[in-house]
């Protein structure tokens, strides 16, 4: 979901959308559709926990806009391996305060992701973009630190649909800064058409995430999470003629690797099945 969510983000910037349109639209279906699916069910939106909410929202918002800022000024492969250390910040928590989870194991699954993360974008930084840099690797800190918030608020019973409901609350009010700023796009009847399905994958990759975080192994969903990057490759195949050389798909071999690898460990403790 997050790969496709990817792709209709580039496809709304190659139609005419600005950044603020696509948070925006990254955060305001999510909004109707769980509000009417609450409405429908008789759910209330209280939350249990305010302050967890507000963490993971502050965190959450705060890794976007950073990861956004450095796609727009470092080479998009650069971009995309900052942000995706958010497993190797999860993996060093959890191997310093961890407790049950502090499995070197699975750690080590996590590293092994991330050295085929770099296999298939090969990033590279030069000398004036540093801060650009600086703030992509605050995006994957920041990004830990949510979903460290969403596997506590999995722990005190939070349903996922509430905590991506609140979450998209924080993005839709957001983005009101950017429009603000820089106004409305002007994207075209397939750049709307892209915006749409950015907030739609974004739901559907959104609650899947919370899931498995919230009750899962954070270990395990953090490897699995490497596997955006093959997703992503395999629609830029299909869709932008994207052609992954050797190195790159040695890369993805290493991304399948790290998760069976903390699959296998995963089964072999029960205790968190």
């Amino acid at each position: 979901m997050f790969a496709m969510m990817g792709s209709f983000v580039k496809l709304a910037t190659e139609h005419g959308a600005s950044l603020p349109q696509i948070v925006l639209f990254r955060g305001f279906p999510s909004v109707v559709l769980l509000l009417l699916w609450a409405r429908a069910g008789r759910q209330s939106i209280m939350p249990t926990s305010w302050r967890l909410h507000l963490w993971r929202n502050v965190a959450g918002v705060t890794s976007m806009w950073l990861g956004f800022f450095a796609i727009s000024h470092l080479p998009l492969a650069t971009a995309t391996s900052l942000n995706y250390t958010a497993p190797l910040f999860i993996a060093c928590w959890m191997l310093g305060w961890g407790g049950a989870q502090r499995d070197p194991v699975r750690i080590a699954a996590v590293a092994l992701g991330f050295a085929g993360v770099i296999a298939v974008l090969r990033p590279s930084i030069n000398h004036d973009q540093w801060l650009a840099a600086l703030f992509g690797l605050g995006a994957g800190a920041m990004s830990a630190v949510a979903m460290l918030q969403i596997r506590q608020l999995g722990r005190i019973g939070e349903p996922e649909w509430r905590t991506v409901l609140f979450f998209s609350l924080g993005v839709c009010l957001s983005s009101m800064a950017g429009l603000a700023i820089e106004g409305w796009g002007h994207a075209d009847l397939l750049g709307y058409a892209a915006l749409v399905g950015v907030g739609v994958a974004g739901l559907f990759g959104q609650l899947a995430m919370t899931r498995a975080f919230g009750v899962g192994s954070a270990l395990l969903t953090a490897a699995l999470q490497y596997s955006t990057i093959i997703f992503a490759a395999l629609l830029g195949m299909g869709f932008w003629g994207d052609r992954p050389d050797a190195l790159a798909w040695a890369g993805m071999g290493l991304i399948i690797a790290a998760g069976l690898l903390s699959v296998w460990r995963t089964m072999r403790m029960p205790s968190e099945a």
